[in-house]
């Protein structure tokens, strides 16, 4: 009880060192467990995950497994409990035979991680072998003349276990003629030798029965028997003896199944049968007995089945030599095997990755690759290598393991996958080569933004196109993958005359085709500017935009306007797309006299808006003339007295579409000689012009009322100037001034009556004074107004000068700061007063003079004529020349 107290102790004690010892390998990345051999499948071994830290959950997800160094899979890991169990019975003396420590090495590999965690598993030895001896029945011979005290070699008995378990110690029983030695042989193993204790007697014994007990040390101990008889010969005088004691041989591995590895021989030097000796093998384990073989006459050691370096490197034979007479010798045989490489080498993909992201950073392993060679030496140094250029590296992990790593960012862009060759070679001369294949796909990462066919768009589109009219199609393309390459387009922002774009065109997402919603006018919008982007699937998303530029194509949808004369609603006629207007034109007209000017504009563009002029109807065909591109009006010929006086003329405007529009203005031209005849004429055409039933003259009534009226308001006005200028002149009397300057006047006349238009010569006046009254001079000069434009505007910031708006002083400047004026000054001021009153007269006889000299200011082609007149003490020279529009 007490001994089975003991011995459950120490197996407690060597359990709590082994827990012990594997977490301190867990430590440094290396686990270490034992367990007995010969347990059953499925038998614990050791908890893994719990020593690596690693949860369940993550055992399942990264997919761990247990990879052997060996041919055959000992151990595997449970996935449910992460327990490492065996896979197999393991048997200790098969694995490491003659082994003091059976280690049994694999890998843990993680391949989600890209880790491989070391395990080494001691098999520990248990009792299962007993002793036996190679022959169980054996055969000795001695000569009855045989000393007491001599020795002669048993067969030593094998037991596989190790340890306390094996082989311990002999026994021998049966006969008082001899005893039991043991000899320490030259590997330190004990040999048992037979004794002869007594002197032998033929006659007394012919035959000695002895029986051979080997016991091993275990618990329960197991022992083997071997039964030696012993026959007693005649005398013998001499025992053969070996040449050598010991035989070594070196043999390659691959050396042929037959050939002789070592013969040995030992030499008898009695006759006869004593002579003849005879070989056998005394000692050998049980795997060389399946590899050598002994011929016993010649003593020829021979091989048998094919040597293997890495079954089995050294093996050791004892041969024993004996005669017919019973003596023996024996000889130690060591046959060492050298290897030869007749290994490939192993190369094993643990782990590996089928996808990686194009992303990934320099250095993500993408396969563990287990190698290994069972040659030695050279021949087992085994060397990894790429078969060609790719974005990959070899790094060794550890002892036999490497990684394949990438060497760069990948791009899948320019290769969306790879086929890499790993070849492992060893050092063997030839050398042997195995290689392995890793597909690998690269995965896509959004880092491509949409790319435009063209950096820039532009299309023409006609004007009044139809609603949902396609404008043009951009097209962007992405160079990534699936739904990071799928592109949608979308319409920039942007805002046309205050309207958004989005109200004008629109794009389809998924075509990139560009649509007109509206009918676009070009004389509204000339280009539409804006901005289409084009966004992949990605998350994020990248982008890119275009500009595109759509012009508006005119087209002559719209008709000359004309803007004079006056459209005929206007002035209260019934028609609604003629236009209409009265001119005024002398009789005394010469050829080629402007008459008056169509103005028209068209709204298009370019050739549409280019408009020629055509006289379509006239009173007198050949009397008036229109300028082609002008649209002035003149005289082709000058008036005879036989021509209407009034003249009806339809010009029609015309521009240069295709098909030409066109429109019409109606011009009356009135041929007269006097104002008197103008508006009776006038009159007449008013009372033609007048509906029915209401009176001849009351056009006419309103029209003199209408110049009676202009005319009391003229005449006010000339009052309210001269009252003006008398209340000058006394504020002078009352404070002359030292010195001034006298401003001309410019004085311009326009007469309206009806739809006559007359613009009449505008006028200026110098007038230079000087002490002396009779070297002062008044002096008129014209200027001819353009017929073809309208009278200049003043700027704004220089007003024209009107008679009443002059300085009250009479446009003479007073400086306060001037010495108070003597009596010459005085005098100088009275004439100037003087001459001022002149002025007022000469400008009133002026226009008195026009009424009479109406030829000479509407003749077209008016030059500047000198006129004189004196008056007083001043000279004054006057012209008028004038020119109708």
């Amino acid at each position: 009880m007490c001994s089975a107290g003991r011995r459950w102790g120490r197996r407690q004690r060597a359990l709590l060192w082994a827990v012990l010892l594997a977490a301190w390998e867990a430590a440094w990345g290396q686990l270490r467990y034992s367990v007995p051999e010969e347990m059953p499948k499925g038998s614990f071994v050791g908890d893994v995950a719990k020593d690596l830290g690693l949860q369940l959950p993550a055992l399942r997800d990264h997919g761990v497994h247990i990879l052997d160094k060996g041919r055959t899979q000992y151990f595997s890991l449970h996935g449910k409990t992460g327990h490492l169990v065996t896979a197999e019975r393991i048997d200790r003396e098969q694995l490491c035979d003659r082994v003091q420590q059976c280690v049994l090495r694999c890998e843990l590999i993680v391949e989600g991680q890209m880790q491989v965690y070391g395990i080494q598993v001691e098999i520990t030895d248990i009792n299962d072998n007993a002793p036996s001896f190679r022959e169980a029945e054996k055969e000795l011979k001695m000569s009855e003349t045989t000393a007491p005290g001599s020795r002669f070699t048993l067969a030593q008995a094998e037991d596989p276990d190790s340890g306390r378990n094996s082989l311990q110690s002999y026994e021998l029983s049966g006969d008082e003629h001899f005893s039991l030695a043991m000899q320490t042989g030259p590997g330190g193993d004990q040999r048992p030798e037979l004794v002869l204790a007594k002197a032998l007697d033929r006659e007394e014994a012919a035959f000695h029965e002895l029986v051979l007990r080997a016991s091993d040390g275990g618990d329960p101990a197991r022992t083997g028997t071997a039964r030696i008889r012993v026959t007693v010969l005649d005398a013998n005088d001499n025992a053969p003896v070996f040449t050598q004691a010991e035989h070594t041989v070196s043999v390659p591995e691959d050396v042929p199944v037959g050939s002789t590895l070592v013969t040995v021989t030992a030499v008898d030097a009695d006759e006869g049968l004593y002579g003849q000796v005879k070989y056998s093998i005394q000692k050998i384990t049980g795997k060389a007995s399946q590899i050598f073989e002994l011929h016993g006459d010649t003593g020829v050691i021979s091989l048998i089945r094919s040597l293997d370096y890495e079954e089995g490197n050294s093996y050791e034979l004892e041969v024993q030599a004996h005669d017919g007479g019973g003596l023996s010798d024996t000889s130690k045989v060591v046959v060492t095997v050298t290897d030869v490489n007749d290994n490939v080498p192993e190369l094993i993909v643990s782990s590996a990755l089928t996808e990686i992201s194009e992303d990934a950073p320099s250095g993500t392993v993408v396969a563990l690759l287990h190698v290994q060679d069972r040659d030695s030496g050279v021949n087992g140094e085994v060397r990894c290598s790429l078969d060609r250029e790719v974005p990959f590296r070899l790094e060794k992990s550890n002892e036999d393991y490497y990684r394949l790593i990438t060497a760069r960012e990948l791009d899948r862009e320019q290769v969306s996958g790879y086929n890499v060759t790993v070849r492992a070679a060893d050092g063997g001369s030839p050398s042997l080569q195995s290689s392995a294949v890793l597909c690998l796909r690269v995965l896509d990462v959004n880092d491509n933004a949409p790319v435009f066919a063209e950096e820039r768009y532009s299309a023409r589109v006609a004007e009044n196109n139809a609603a949902g009219a396609l404008v043009l199609t951009v097209r962007a393309t992405d160079a990534d993958w699936g739904q990071n390459a799928r592109v949608r387009y979308r319409l920039g922002e942007g805002r046309v005359r205050g309207a958004p774009l989005s109200s004008y065109v629109s794009v389809q997402a998924e075509t990139g085709a560009l649509y007109a919603l509206r009918s676009l006018d070009y004389e509204q919008v000339r280009e539409l500017r804006l901005w289409v982007l084009a966004e992949d699937g990605g998350a994020p998303a990248l982008s890119s935009n275009v500009s595109v530029l759509v012009q508006i194509v005119d087209e002559n949808d719209n008709a000359p306007q004309v803007l004079y004369p006056a459209p005929a609603a206007a002035l209260g006629s019934g028609s609604g797309g003629a236009w209409s207007g009265v001119e005024l034109a002398p009789r005394w007209s010469e050829p080629g006299a402007l008459v008056a000017k169509v103005v028209a504009v068209d709204a298009d563009a370019g050739q549409n808006a280019w408009l020629s002029y055509e006289l379509a109807k006239a009173t007198e065909p050949g009397l008036f003339r229109v300028g082609l591109h002008s649209g002035e009006v003149r005289t082709a010929r000058s008036p005879l007295a036989r021509d209407a006086a009034r003249q009806s003329l339809v010009v029609v405007v015309k521009d240069h579409g295709r098909p030409a529009l066109s429109a019409t203005a109606t011009l009356s031209v009135v041929l007269a000689e006097s104002v008197a005849e103008l508006l009776a004429e006038l009159g007449s055409a008013a009372d033609e012009a007048a509906a029915p039933g209401e009176p001849a003259g009351s056009l006419t009534r309103w029209l003199v009322l209408a110049v009676a009226a202009v005319s009391c308001l003229f005449l006010a006005f000339l009052l309210l100037l001269l009252a003006l200028r008398l209340r000058r002149w006394h504020r002078q009397q009352l404070l002359p001034p030292a010195s001034g300057a006298l401003r001309g006047v410019p004085v311009s006349q326009f007469v309206g009556i009806d739809g006559v238009r007359a613009f009449l010569q505008s006028y200026s006046h110098d007038v230079s004074l000087t002490a002396d009254s009779r070297k002062s001079q008044l002096r008129f000069s014209t200027s001819a107004s353009c017929c073809d434009t309208l009278p200049a505007r003043p700027l704004p910031d220089e007003p024209a000068p009107l008679l009443g708006d002059e300085d009250p002083a009479g446009g003479i400047a007073v400086d306060p700061t001037a010495p108070s004026p003597g009596p010459l000054e005085r005098g100088h001021a009275a004439a100037a007063v003087s001459r001022r009153r002149l002025r007022v007269s000469l400008l009133a006889a002026a226009e008195r003079r026009w009424s009479r000299r109406r030829r000479s200011v509407l003749r077209p082609q008016a030059a500047r004529s000198p006129g004189a007149g004196q008056s007083g003490s001043g000279t004054a020279s006057s012209s008028g020349g004038g020119k109708r529009r």
